[in-house]
């Protein structure tokens, strides 16, 4: 089957279905301004198991300089047709969403789906023989029930945009389905998160945390998520134990958290939710019930099941009740899948043939649960769950774990803030040798300031500097939190790890600059405020236009003011010393 695309692009769908007893349309939803949203069906006359079905166009790869999709990280220049797998998107993976930009940060085709939970496969690869791109998505590449009916909306952006604008104008457009509609994101998932993982992993001491506490509110940090070990006293970072979930290491875990409330900070604790160790008790009771037990930690609970999705429900809704626990950190929700060895069909006590859509429904009930208890409830899922479907479950998206490498999380919270929509997007914990330097370490905190920063250094053990380089910048962060979360965001140059992003909204502008680049400033608002997150001492800007006269403060990582004068910031260059990791802060002066 082939139809035409569109009158732009002259570039037509092919769609390869095998199966003669499978028919498929494909029909014009909306086509304006190189927009173009498309509805395709697949209908079958009895419930079957369909084989992949493909949808594959191409276009002349003119001006293409790279692809981008959800975690690629590192790699997002264009790959050839004879390389690397599809991207996979499902309810617990990445996005239906990809992007092939241009030299110039210019979109040339954003392409986004509309079915997040089922699995996905897309992709825009380079063909040698004729130097065009060639796209496809694939469905039913792992199906795991039989259908009748399937339903897909495609949506093509080929507008000439930033390529991140036309990444963040699919947010607004997944929300418009009822199945993808995100839940509201409380005030504390969007500020600063104490987090104990990569300081202490499993050797939780309860006073030690307190005193961590202590100095972390002082700090500007509003929560703490206790991470693993809280419910073993094993410290072997494995997962026999998971399954049962009692504080083995906090002998009374509802004192602990009010002594935390006390002290004028939320709690969050952590659950690995699929695994159910060997050495639970809950693995004697949910045996035969498993998505696999080959798993290399746990074997993974199958949430087809009825009884195991209230198992996992209850021990989210009693532990919030019994502890006046606030939030939670539920991990792992990936290792939910297909196995080899996995049961297929709704059948033998599963009512769901779906592993995906049992997921759904799963999180679905923990989040309804949960918010009868305490509307508030704050959810971290972390990276790759972070995909439009877990955003009606989840408030808080972290970027993977990336310890010490501030480069990373730079990448990984952009790439989430572009198709997340306004979850909160949190920093990866940020950590440090204990003997590095204050500037070197500023870096870390530096880079994440586009997302909401999350700490995991041992505070009673830092020097006095290091306290004072966390506390300006975390302070820093919570006044102008809704300016860093909620403004209009760009982060330019994809392949080079976006070295230059900002956040614009009316009255500030807030450029991170975080390589030797000639800064451009071309928002002409009261407030500029140019974070210096690398160990250059000057920057460089080019202004567009003649901005006016503003006083100019110069502050160290530290926040010790080095330097006020006034400058006019005149269309052309401008060159200014600061700091390694420091800040510039132009306020404009007011005239008469």
């Amino acid at each position: 089957m082939t139809t035409n695309l569109t009158s732009y692009t002259h570039c037509p769908v092919h769609v390869d279905c095998q199966e003669r007893d499978v028919k498929t349309s494909l029909t014009t939803i909306s086509e304006a301004d190189d927009l173009m949203v498309y509805d395709f069906q697949v209908r079958c006359e009895a419930p079957k198991f369909p084989k992949p079905i493909s949808l594959r166009w191409k276009f002349p790869g003119k001006n293409v300089k790279g692809v981008w999709k959800p975690s690629t990280d590192f790699s997002k220049r264009i790959q050839a047709d004879w390389e690397l797998k599809p991207m996979e998107s499902r309810i617990s993976v990445d996005a239906p969403i990809l992007s092939v930009f241009g030299h110039d940060d210019v979109n040339v085709l954003t392409i986004a789906c509309n079915d997040a939970i089922n699995t996905l496969e897309l992709d825009a690869v380079l063909r040698e023989e004729d130097n065009h791109i060639y796209c496809e998505i694939v469905i039913f590449s792992k199906p795991e029930r039989a259908i009748i009916a399937y339903d897909l909306q495609i949506r093509l952006d080929f507008r000439d945009v930033h390529f991140s604008r036309s990444l963040q104008d699919v947010s607004p457009w997944w929300e418009t389905f009822e199945k993808l509609r995100p839940i509201a994101v409380p005030d504390i998932a969007r500020r600063p998160v104490y987090s104990t993982w990569y300081q202490f992993h499993q050797n939780l001491d309860q006073e030690t945390l307190l005193n961590e506490c202590r100095i972390a509110a002082e700090l500007g940090y509003c929560s703490i998520i206790i991470d693993d070990g809280w419910q073993t006293i094993d410290s072997n970072r494995g997962y026999d134990f998971t399954g049962d979930w009692q504080p083995d290491r906090i002998d009374d875990m509802a004192s602990f958290v009010e002594k935390i409330h006390s002290l004028g900070m939320q709690v969050a604790i952590w659950y690995s939710v699929p695994f159910c160790g060997v050495k639970s008790k809950a693995y004697q009771k949910f045996k035969g019930k498993f998505l696999t037990e080959g798993h290399r930690w746990a074997p993974v609970f199958d949430p087809r099941y009825p009884e195991v999705r209230d198992h996992l429900i209850g021990l989210y809704t009693n532990a919030m009740r019994e502890w006046n626990l606030d939030g939670f950190k539920l991990d792992f929700i990936d290792d939910f899948r297909l196995y080899e060895d996995t049961p297929m069909g709704a059948k033998d006590g599963r009512d769901y043939a779906s592993i995906n859509q049992a997921v759904d429904r799963l999180l679905s009930d923990v989040m309804f649960e949960l918010q009868q208890i305490n509307p508030t409830a704050f959810i971290e899922f972390r990276q790759k769950y972070t995909g439009p479907a877990m955003r009606k479950y989840g408030n808080m998206f972290r970027a993977f774990d990336c310890p010490g490498d501030a480069v990373m999380n730079r990448i990984r919270i952009a790439d989430l803030r572009m198709y997340c929509g306004n979850t909160a997007i949190h920093a990866d914990m940020i950590t440090w040798h204990p003997s590095e330097s204050v500037e070197v370490a500023a870096l870390q905190l530096t880079n994440i300031m586009f997302g909401v920063p999350q700490l995991s250094v041992t505070l009673q053990d830092c020097r006095e500097d290091e306290l004072n380089m966390i506390r300006f910048y975390t302070h820093y962060w919570n006044r102008h939190s809704d300016v860093l979360t909620k403004g209009q965001f760009k982060a330019t140059r994809p392949l080079a790890n976006y070295p230059l992003q900002q956040v614009v909204t009316d009255r500030y502008t807030i450029i991170g600059v975080h390589d030797d680049y000639v800064v451009p400033i071309s928002a002409s608002t009261d407030h500029i405020h140019v974070l210096n997150a690398q160990l250059a001492l000057e920057i460089v800007f080019r202004c567009s236009d003649d901005f006016g006269e503003f006083r100019a403060s110069v502050f160290d990582c530290q926040g010790r003011i080095h330097r006020e004068s006034e400058v006019i910031l005149s269309k052309g260059l401008h060159r200014l010393e600061v700091p390694a990791c420091g800040m510039i802060q132009f306020e404009r002066i007011a005239t008469s």
